[in-house]
């Protein structure tokens, strides 16, 4: 092989992915050595062979990569062959894919480029979907079990329970149904970050004012101690007031739900050297924190710190709402020995474009 040649095979080996490369007359002209190393073979002994029998891919009804697509026949239009799913001959599976090239339309086919690559990734991301659902699956049944439960009995046993009894049962199918409404939105809201599709309206907006009525809203609902230290001449921030007060809502209540003692929050504006203007909010708790080796996993869906329930999505949507708005998200310690969540927000609109 010329130096040319050896240039392009070295290309081709140093891929993550397997390469196979045959000319117009459906001759190997290089095989990587990922892709030899899948099919059993020796790269060299594959030179000048036909794509199909080099190329020993099946399905689970014995249909071959080369019969089932015909790269050098079909539309003159056609450019490429969609990633599909194969069999190796000992019966892993791969996925396969391939770019057909021609010197022009009303030419023939000059080369075929195939690429194929381990189908373990998409396992894992099958297992990792299948997880998800069931999650999901989970959290739903919870309260709708609980909501069943309790019409059933109203249904069965209605002339037989007094006034009470029945405003209990309504009262924790309420709230059972505002779990499952709160469970939704969070679902959608997860969708929209992963999608890119998250609507946001930000305007100026006062920041100590925003963040006391959020306070007072939250401590209203809990007898746990809820203190606000806001800084004087704060700026404005550019916010969405309503993704604003998801945002911090979420911050206390984790701290009310996961730490002990008096949650602390914190306002102020952000120094001259910082990297852009806003304010910097701090919540603490005073529980047993979140451990160093565990901080990454924070912000991932699902995660739970702690025995206390929540449908561990809460992090997750705090950080895209954060960062959609420009703004940073750090888990520290707090002085008391819980936890401590720092966010930047800024003054001026910063969201991506």
């Amino acid at each position: 092989m010329d130096s040319h040649g050896d240039g392009a095979q070295a290309l081709a080996d140093a891929l993550p992915d397997g390469v196979v490369l045959a000319d117009a007359d459906g001759r190997v002209t290089l095989v990587s050595s990922v892709v030899a190393a899948m099919l059993g073979v020796r790269a060299e002994d594959c030179l000048g062979e036909p794509l199909g029998d080099v190329l020993a891919l099946q399905d689970q009804e014995g249909r071959t990569w080369v019969g089932s697509n015909r790269p050098y026949a079909g539309l003159v239009t056609r450019t490429a062959v969609p990633e599909q799913s194969w069999l190796l001959p000992d019966g892993t599976e791969v996925l396969v894919a391939a770019r057909v090239h021609r010197p022009a339309l009303d030419q023939p086919v000059s080369q075929v480029a195939v690429t194929v690559r381990s189908g373990r990734g998409r396992a894992r991301l099958d297992r990792e979907r299948s997880d998800l659902v069931a999650t999901v699956a989970h959290e739903l049944r919870s309260p709708l079990t609980g909501v069943k439960g309790f019409v059933q009995a109203l249904l069965n046993r209605w002339d037989k329970l007094n006034d009470d009894q029945k405003k209990l049962m309504l009262t924790t199918v309420n709230a059972d149904a505002d779990r499952l409404s709160r469970l939704i939105a969070e679902l959608l809201d997860v969708a929209r970050i992963d999608t890119g599709r998250l609507q946001l309206y930000p305007r100026p907006s006062d920041a100590a004012a925003l963040v006391r009525r959020i306070v007072e809203s939250v401590q209203a609902g809990t007898s746990r101690q809820i203190e606000l230290v806001a800084g004087a001449d704060l700026p404005q921030i550019s916010a969405d007031p309503d993704k604003f007060a998801q945002v911090l809502t979420n911050l206390i209540e984790n701290g009310v739900r996961h730490g002990e003692g008096t949650v602390r929050v914190w306002v102020e504006a952000l120094g001259p050297t910082a990297e852009f203007q806003g304010v910097r909010l701090i919540v603490d708790d005073e529980g047993q924190g979140i451990p160093l080796e565990l901080r990454n996993r924070v912000f991932t869906k699902f995660w739970k710190g702690g025995a206390r329930g929540g449908s561990g999505l809460g992090m997750y949507i705090i950080n895209g709402l954060v960062r959609a708005h420009g703004g940073t998200v750090v888990i520290d310690d707090a002085p008391g020995g819980g936890a401590r969540i720092l966010l930047t927000w800024p003054t001026e609109d910063r969201r991506a474009e």
